[in-house]
């Protein structure tokens, strides 16, 4: 038997250099991380050593793609964090927790080296002529390491590391203990008689479910293609109720999994990590590079969208409310874990529509098919699998994808269905970025799209509701921003943007999910074969408000939660679960129920990224209705406007300020009416 060589130290041989999944031990992961960091402190000895005169080109450009960090360290950093959000287990999970204080500090060593600095310092002074992407590039880095601490005196430096230390483990805490709570709880069914309501496609997957588990009967979780269809179909209100409450108090419980305290410091770490720069709070520091530029123009979004949207809001919620009272106890109250069912049943009095109608239209083999036949349509693009690419596991699709002239473009991968190891919701990541390296080649992106949609059962293939068409979409216009990068440089390509701008992509493709042009193209019935029927198209396309204005005031919700959050000038001592309910009460309702609590488990502002970033949804479906009004106009194929949003937008990553991107596209800055418009609303024109 052979000598096992670690992976990551030698060329992968694999098809367009792709990660070799097939051959990487867990113990190769902790030899890497190390060699690369000693390769990584190597290149920076050798840069801050030179006797040269310090210029962009033997400074910035080495900090940038220096052979160590590319190599090496950015590489299996790359891979092991992304597999721990889509393939994890305990020992992952324990290395991670090993590993992150080492990176952490490794980190701080890099951007707090006065040596380093003061040559990234000196060629932001005095420069030679540059591109408009090389000063980009060199402004970002200048500012990267200010917003990191280099100006501080050392006393300050000290006290950086020692906040953003504990502030990335408590981060890796969290998203851990959430995947564990939200793995441990089952709704185990063993009398049929308590499925009443739910399709035959959920009994079927909790079948599946229990089977898998070793358990009679059938087993609902809270993965959303389980939990949904249960909160939407059940006539078991108590058991309903049992899911929605073990959904919304996942990491309140006590126990190990806990987050209220894990939440309460993040809070404050990050006050203070603001403050120790010079900010006045969390959410100046974040604002400084966003479109947004600072609070203010936050809550003008946000408020704006309560004042065009709360009236029709309370109008959705009446309808609701009446039509739940002729079902419930007049002693008993609409209760959240309510709302799901009868909102499924004032849809079908309306629109006589339901997600169940659409399941067998939406084939997940059609629904790729009709996704990429988009891209193609657009862009011209082409996608063809390729088995000899390694994957993580088997639910996951490897693809090639060329350009309109046949020339590789970039390495799709689609990771599509949940399970034990793999954070509930979806996003879309990396795990190589698009740059031209020294040589001049254009080494092209490998981008990878992770969901949790509808599982195939034994009986069914994997039959999809228009929402998961919609939220592959989603995803899937993340990834176009991923593999149309065209930039010299990595950490401006592809969705290394401004991060109230890195969702209009995203947002744009959702426009399509319930456009008859594109409907036919893929929605045919898995047994038939036949189109999903035109009147079927005219009432998704009737019911597409449906509760729109309900929907629109969650999100405002979360983005003022955490607002609230980061706004703070001073420590952050209140209980979290009664803090949540007053940040957010201007965009709630109904009554709150006091012992659940989201966030706890809002990963996005605690460990995904997002901290006094919420706001970025909403700021971006301005952008994205506004733009999709140009394909209206010209046609939503039409491949002259695709160009140019390719040209303009998908390609050129954070080359240059968002908004002149964006003008660059549709020739002005967006307004919230064409937002308005799609949902019905009605209210002057007001530019963002």
């Amino acid at each position: 038997m052979s000598e096992h060589k670690n992976p990551f130290l030698e060329p992968y041989g694999t098809p367009h250099d792709t990660v070799p999944f097939n051959r990487i031990r867990l113990e190769d992961f902790e030899e890497a991380f190390m060699e690369g960091i000693r390769r990584d402190n190597e290149q920076i000895e050798k840069t801050i050593n030179n006797p040269e005169k310090p210029t962009f080109d033997n400074t910035i450009i080495n900090t940038e793609e220096d052979e160590g960090y590319y190599d090496l360290l950015s590489r299996v950093s790359t891979v092991f964090f992304n597999l721990l959000s889509a393939e994890t287990n305990d020992e992952m999970d324990a290395l991670a927790q090993k590993m992150q204080p080492i990176l952490t500090q490794h980190s701080n060593d890099v951007r707090l080296n006065p040596r380093l600095f003061e040559r990234i310092r000196q060629v932001h002074l005095h420069h030679r002529r540059l591109t408009a992407e090389e000063k980009r590039l060199l402004d970002n880095c200048y500012e990267g390491f200010v917003r990191s601490g280099a100006l501080l005196d050392d006393e300050g430096k000290e006290r950086l590391r020692q906040l953003t230390e504990e502030a990335s483990m408590l981060s890796l805490q969290f998203s851990q203990n959430l995947l564990k709570e939200n793995k441990a709880f089952t709704l185990d069914i063993t009398d049929e008689a308590q499925l009443d309501g739910l399709p035959e496609t959920a009994r079927e997957a909790a079948a599946l479910t229990a089977k898998e588990q070793g358990k009679q009967g059938w087993v609902f979780t809270l993965d959303i293609p389980s939990y949904s269809p249960f909160m939407t179909y059940s006539t078991q209100r108590e058991l309903r109720r049992q899911m929605y409450m073990a959904r919304n108090t996942m990491c309140t419980h006590d126990n190990a999994e806990n987050n209220l305290d894990i939440c309460k410091r993040l809070i404050n770490l990050r006050r203070e990590i603001a403050q120790l720069l010079g900010f006045k709070t969390y959410a100046d520091y974040v604002l400084k590079h966003r479109m947004a530029s600072n609070a203010r123009n936050v809550y003008r979004l946000l408020d704006d969208l309560i004042d065009a949207y709360k009236p029709t809001a309370f109008k959705e919620r009446e309808e609701l409310r009446k039509l739940a009272s002729k079902h419930i106890s007049p002693n008993e109250k609409m209760q959240p874990w309510d709302i799901p069912f009868y909102s499924h049943k004032l849809q079908m009095k309306k629109y006589n529509l339901d997600a169940e109608m659409l399941r067998p239209y939406f084939e997940l083999s059609q629904v790729i098919k009709g996704v990429f036949g988009l891209a193609n349509r657009l862009y011209g693009i082409t996608f063809r699998e390729n088995k000899d690419i390694p994957v993580y596991h088997p639910d996951v699709k490897a693809y090639e994808v060329f350009d309109r002239d046949g020339s590789y473009l970039a390495v799709f991968y689609a990771d599509f269905h949940p399970r034990k190891g793999k954070q509930g919701g979806a996003w879309m990541t990396e795990y190589q970025g698009q740059f031209i390296d020294r040589k001049g080649e254009n080494v092209r992106p490998h981008v990878s799209v992770v969901m949790n949609l509808t599982k195939p059962t034994e009986d069914k293939p994997a039959l999809l509701t228009l929402s998961e068409v919609e939220t592959f979409l989603h995803e899937f216009g993340h990834s176009l921003h991923g593999m149309f990068a065209n930039t010299r440089f990595e950490s401006l390509s592809g969705t290394n943007v401004w991060w109230d701008f890195v969702e209009l992509p995203s947002q744009f493709m959702e426009n399509y999910a319930i456009e008859k042009e594109f409907l036919r193209t893929f929605a045919f019935h898995y047994q038939t074969g036949e189109p999903l029927p035109d009147e079927l198209i005219r009432r998704i396309v009737r019911s597409r408000n449906f509760m729109a204005a309900t929907a629109c005031l969650r999100q405002v919700s979360f983005g003022l939660l955490d607002m609230a959050y980061y706004t703070m000038r001073e420590p952050f001592t209140t209980d979290i679960i009664p803090f949540e309910k007053k940040a957010w009460q201007k965009a709630i309702l109904g009554e709150q129920l006091t012992d659940t609590c989201m966030t706890v488990q809002f990963s996005h502002i605690m460990a995904g990224g997002y901290a006094a970033g919420y706001y970025s949804y909403k700021w971006a479906e301005v952008l994205d209705a506004d733009a999709f009004s140009v394909f209206k106009r010209h046609g939503i194929f039409d491949e002259k406007t695709a160009q140019s949003f390719r040209d303009n937008i998908l390609s050129k990553g954070g080359t240059e300020h968002p908004m002149t991107l964006y003008k660059r596209f549709r020739g002005g800055e967006p307004t919230i009416d064409a937002l308005l418009k799609r949902n019905g609303i009605k209210r002057e024109t007001k530019k963002i």
